[in-house]
């Protein structure tokens, strides 16, 4: 009998001792599943791609091929996704004598849609406005080509002539524009008195001067109108795009304390949050924020962060909603690289500022007037800050909203 129990323990051991050992690891069953459906799909792909080759009725081009099937894979992502080939992400490295038109612009559905025309730029001299859809350049379509062509078509050799072929929101025929090539070359901010108690500080662009230039601009204005003055501020951001570190930097200068913007990526645990620092460049005074549809990108984390803090009143049109993070991923070798959207952009309060944009706390429905006389949004501005009495009937505006003081 004890044999026999000895024997049936050790049968009983060694069947549980082999569960122990082939039972499988769920996640390491998930994990070899993945990578089969990842293996199916690569296959997939590379026996389209080889009947395609083979079997079309005229001799194709490999490698344009490729750049086709690569493109085709970042149209059904975003409109700020592209890719990059050598040549233009060569160019996007090294500095060179091309000039370019001054546009901002995105694929939206096939069609090149204007963000924003950069302000004294030539293709804003030469009458381009936000929302313009470029359907043409020389004649030849736009339609359908990556980003990074369109680039490509704008970029030339400085004093060149473009002629753009445009489509615009109330317009019934076609619009065509000759636009010069130049270097560009933005003044980031500029500033003046409005009568004795207002500063104006208009933002072309939010570049690598941008902080530099916004510091010069709020000590000329102390210098030109006294502290016991002086109303408040209005800050221009119309038309006005750019970085997200100078967009952090610019918002910075104006509060004490607090998030300025979050960048949230595709998985939840990795999110990165920019807080200001202690300082406020203006002592507390009044602020407005300007904005309208051609507001985008690092115009859009300033306006979102100063509005969430209620630091300042936003007034004007909806923002563009440009509210994306692009990193640049090379291929390496000489295969280009991948502008690919890695995160998005949320204002303290949590709001995705992409494709939504800022909502202003007054609206005023008005393009950006070229004439200072005709500007109902900064006009509305002067009043708000001197305490001039706001009719919210009376169009085109809508809305109210007090000056944080």
């Amino acid at each position: 009998m004890r044999r026999i129990f000895l024997m049936l323990c050790g049968f009983t051991a060694g069947i549980t001792i082999g569960l122990m050992i082939t039972r499988p690891d769920t996640a390491s069953v998930e994990a070899r599943a993945q990578t089969a459906v990842e293996s199916s799909e690569r296959d997939r792909l590379l026996a389209a791609f080889e009947r395609i080759r083979t079997n079309y009725v005229d001799e194709l081009d490999q490698s344009e091929l490729v750049t086709a099937a690569i493109n085709g894979m970042i149209s059904a992502l975003d409109s700020q996704s592209a890719y990059l080939d050598w040549q233009t992400f060569r160019d996007a490295l090294v500095s060179g004598g091309l000039a370019g038109l001054g546009l901002d612009v995105i694929t939206e559905k096939g069609s090149v849609k204007v963000v924003a025309p950069i302000e004294e730029g030539p293709a804003a001299k030469a009458g381009v406005m936000v929302n313009d859809v470029m359907t043409h350049i020389d004649g030849e379509p736009l339609h359908g080509l990556a980003i990074s062509r369109v680039v490509e078509k704008m970029r030339g050799p400085v004093n060149t002539k473009v002629r753009l072929t445009i489509t615009r929101n109330g317009y019934d025929k076609p619009i065509e524009l000759t636009v010069v090539r130049q270097i560009i070359k933005v003044r980031s901010v500029r500033m003046r008195q409005e009568g004795e108690d207002i500063g104006y500080i208009r933002m072309a662009m939010l570049n690598e001067w941008t902080t530099r230039d916004l510091e010069t601009a709020i000590s000329e204005l102390s210098r030109q109108i006294p502290p016991d003055k002086i109303k408040g501020y209005v800050l221009d951001l119309r038309n006005t795009s750019g970085m997200r570190d100078v967009a952090v930097s610019v918002a910075d200068a104006f509060l004490e304390e607090g998030e300025i913007v979050s960048v949230r990526g595709r998985n939840p645990e990795q999110i990165e949050r920019f807080n200001a620092r202690l300082g406020d460049s203006i002592n507390g005074k009044p602020l407005v924020v300007l904005i309208n549809g051609g507001s985008a990108g690092g115009a859009e984390i300033v306006a979102g962060a100063l509005q969430d803090h209620k630091r300042a009143t936003v007034i004007g049109a909806r923002s563009f909603g440009k509210g994306s993070v692009q990193t640049i991923l090379p291929l390496g070798g000489r295969h280009g690289a991948l502008r690919l959207t890695t995160g998005r952009y949320f204002t303290p309060s949590g709001k995705s500022i992409d494709s939504t944009g800022i909502v202003p706390d007054i609206e005023v429905v008005q393009s950006f007037p070229t004439n200072p006389e005709d500007d109902q949004a900064l006009k509305l501005a002067y009043d708000l800050l001197r305490g001039v009495a706001y009719n919210k009937a009376s169009p085109p505006t809508q809305g109210t909203a007090a000056v944080p003081r």
